[in-house]
């Protein structure tokens, strides 16, 4: 069965390709030339396009510059900033936890104290002032209904015969929902054990990995797969916005137990000695005022500040999915010092030599 989509794809999603190939070329011309000193270069996750087309030409008219977004994976990201270190390209990167725990770790993001952080939920300002959540969102599953008769509730349910090749999940070394599986399965099944023997039981199920969690969107609602790993921004956003046949599904332990997932917020931080320092803190500052911060429902994201009444539309679907809904808490300090050893258990103990795809992209 071919990758490439083959039925028309969503408005939105379409767009994000676009975005993303456009970070591509970014990418290749960061190489050779830093931009001009009208800039301010912001490193993010694709799924917020929408988001930053209605909200960042405000930005731009006020500060007379232009923002160039460079889009790729959570993990690729800081990879990135980190190659980067001696001749830094980006003024903001955005990205999960843990990767964003590891950026402030690694000094590769510039200590900043703002007035808006009176006004941030606890918890989403760095002690040290590094990093900020930018948005709140919870780790799901996405599936395409009209591939799956029945729709999975339990862990276990994914290792069902009928689901053997129709599931894909994105590699958690470059991307940040990729790495939410991990965490989600260490939490859910209790240790790092039996989590991983939950994974590598699934890997017989799994058709692929991909290098970021935005194209298996594209490939359920092609019927490629039935089954992939996600976060309900984007996936709700996909399906509502994009038009894109996902239904956004959480998981128990066992039948009768509540569904689990845990929150999965998205961070920024100014990148250390950037080449437009002033102009990346003043666009940090921007997307947390309380205007942008109120749009956030837009896709169907949860805001960072503790002023933003949830009274939207979309804020209400939010709360009906999520109700009833266990939160499990997540000790990020320990993810953080686990995470390179949970790479290489999911190398060495999950792929093995199966000779797997695990960075399966869009095609060009």
């Amino acid at each position: 069965m071919s990758l490439l989509p083959r039925q028309p794809l969503g408005l939105r999603r379409v767009r994000a390709f676009l975005s993303i190939f456009a970070g591509l070329l970014a990418c290749a011309a960061l190489g050779g030339q830093a931009y001009a000193a009208g800039t301010v270069v912001l490193y993010t996750p694709s799924g917020f396009e929408d988001l930053y087309k209605d909200v960042l030409p405000a930005f731009e008219a006020k500060e007379g510059v232009k923002v160039v977004i460079v889009s790729g994976g959570s993990g690729e990201l800081v990879d990135r900033v980190r190659t980067e270190k001696d001749s830094p390209k980006a003024d903001v990167v955005m990205t999960t936890p843990p990767f964003i725990q590891a950026a402030a770790a690694g000094h590769l993001l510039q200590p900043i104290r703002l007035d808006v952080d009176a006004h941030m939920v606890a918890g989403n300002v760095a002690s040290d002032g590094t990093w900020r959540t930018f948005i709140d969102d919870y780790v799901c599953f996405g599936v395409n209904p009209e591939e799956v008769s029945i729709l999975p509730t339990t862990f276990e349910d994914l290792l069902r015969p009928d689901l053997v090749g129709k599931i894909a999940y994105s590699n958690p070394a470059t991307a940040g929902d990729g790495m939410a599986l991990v965490i989600l399965a260490i939490t859910a099944f209790g240790s790092e054990d039996a989590g991983f023997s939950y994974l590598k039981k699934l890997e017989g199920s799994v058709r692929f990995h991909t290098r970021g969690t935005g194209y298996l969107d594209v490939l359920l609602n092609d019927g490629e797969i039935a089954v992939a790993n996600g976060d309900l921004v984007m996936d709700l956003a996909d399906a509502a916005g994009g038009g894109l046949s996902i239904e956004p599904i959480f998981l128990s332990l066992k039948e009768g137990d509540p569904p689990l997932t845990f929150s999965l917020p998205t961070a920024m931080g100014l990148v250390a000695h950037g080449p437009n320092g002033a102009l990346g803190q003043k666009l940090i500052e921007y997307l947390l005022t309380k205007e942008v911060q109120a749009k956030l429902a837009m896709i169907y994201a949860i805001p960072a500040r503790d002023d933003i009444p949830p009274d939207s539309p979309n804020a209400g679907v939010v709360r009906n999915i999520i109700d009833g809904v266990r939160v499990l808490p997540v000790d990020w300090t320990n993810v953080g010092l686990k995470k390179d050893a949970w790479l290489k258990r999911f190398k060495d103990e999950v792929i093995g030599d199966s000779g797997k795809q695990v960075s399966v992209v869009p095609p060009k």
